[in-house]
């Protein structure tokens, strides 16, 4: 009886995973060079003294058409010298602006307030963000940017992070894993995530939809505005999977940062369409499952784990391939095991609790 439920679980395990594989694959046009939009970076920075110069320095090194990018850099009320590191390095440098919150500016607070105030100041026609501990790829404004037909309102990319050690390698992996989910979903036009590290989109749409302050509050304002902008029913949203717009972030360094992070995504996760939940659904389940290996351990039971993990590898494989990160599959079986912990867990971390910390924030 188990054993059937368990094939059951895992036939919607392989065509979601399917699903994923297909959309991920899929490739857009590009406009020529001639042709890119006017472009304008948003970093949210608050309290990143340790992290934020690798993130100006790749910034820096950035190829695009002279005159056409501008590179807003917000200060979201630091009380360490985040701030002063911002000045020195953007001194004489004439693509760069800083600028600084106000407490009182909009009703919106945390990173939506940040990211609503610099777009207002905006002059770019495609706003990108991205975070003050990544660093970006010198072509990542031009192959992102280079998506942008007249059809398309928002392009996402995909972001990994440094992995030097297990810890931070299973982190890397989960995070392209994730992404190759939002990737496969959004390219098949049913879009259920993305990152706001990594995302772009046109200034006009964003203005369409009422920008920040008319969306709801979220800690993953990022999915709040791609399900904005999808749901205006006129506009492509698209999630290209290429390794020059891949970005790198930093991971969490403790397992208390790692749990607050997962966190906070799941109670974002909480705002996703029905199809989501669907998706979260045979994940949960199928994991749950191989954890109960143990009770109902059979030579069949067995055949459908090593099928799960099998599966997982060669969704995961051919996109670190295309991304130029093969190698951190030496950590595969590590992400195998946290992902197995941290699916289960999850539910009962964020349905209790919905509170967040973040940057010395609550929301």
């Amino acid at each position: 009886m188990f054993e059937l439920i368990f094939l059951f679980i895992m036939i919607g395990y392989f065509f979601q995973s399917f699903i994923f594989i297909i959309g991920a694959r899929k490739k857009f046009p590009r406009i020529s060079d001639d042709k890119l939009p006017t472009a304008t970076i948003i970093v949210a920075a608050r309290n990143e003294e340790e992290k934020i110069l690798r993130t100006l320095q790749s910034l820096d090194k950035l190829e695009y058409p002279e005159g056409k990018l501008q590179i807003m850099i917000v200060d979201d009320q630091s009380i360490d010298h985040t701030g002063k590191i911002i000045d020195d390095f953007i001194a004489g440098k004439t693509r760069f602006q800083k600028i600084t919150t106000e407490e009182h500016h909009t009703k919106l607070i945390g990173k939506m307030r940040a990211l609503a105030y610099a777009i207002k100041e905006a002059t770019g026609e495609i706003i990108l963000t991205t975070d003050a501990d990544c660093e970006v790829k010198p072509l990542w404004v031009k192959t992102i940017c280079s998506h942008y037909e007249k059809d398309v309102a928002l392009v996402s990319g995909v972001t990994t992070q440094t992995s030097e050690k297990w810890f931070h390698g299973m982190q890397a992996i989960d995070f392209v894993y994730l992404l190759t989910a939002g990737a496969g979903t959004t390219n098949l036009k049913v879009p259920i995530s993305c990152i706001g590290n990594n995302m772009s989109f046109r200034k006009s749409a964003y203005d369409e939809v009422g920008g920040y302050e008319k969306l709801p509050h979220s800690v993953t304002e990022d999915f709040t505005l791609m399900n904005a902008i999808y749901n205006l029913k006129k506009y492509k949203v698209i999630f290209p999977v290429e390794s020059d717009s891949l970005i790198t972030s930093i991971p969490c360094r403790s397992l208390k940062s790692l749990v607050h992070q997962k966190k906070r995504w799941g109670v974002g996760g909480l705002g996703v369409p029905f199809r989501g939940f669907i998706i979260m659904f045979w994940g949960f389940t199928a994991n749950l499952l191989v954890l109960l290996t143990p009770f109902f351990f059979s030579p069949t039971w067995l055949t459908l784990v090593v099928f799960k993990v099998a599966l997982d590898f060669f969704l995961l494989y051919p996109v670190h391939v295309k991304l130029g990160i093969a190698k951190n599959l030496k950590y595969f079986f590590h992400f195998e095991v946290y992902y197995l912990i941290y699916v289960i867990l999850l539910p009962f971390i964020v349905l209790p609790n919905k509170k967040v910390i973040w940057k010395g924030r609550e929301y």
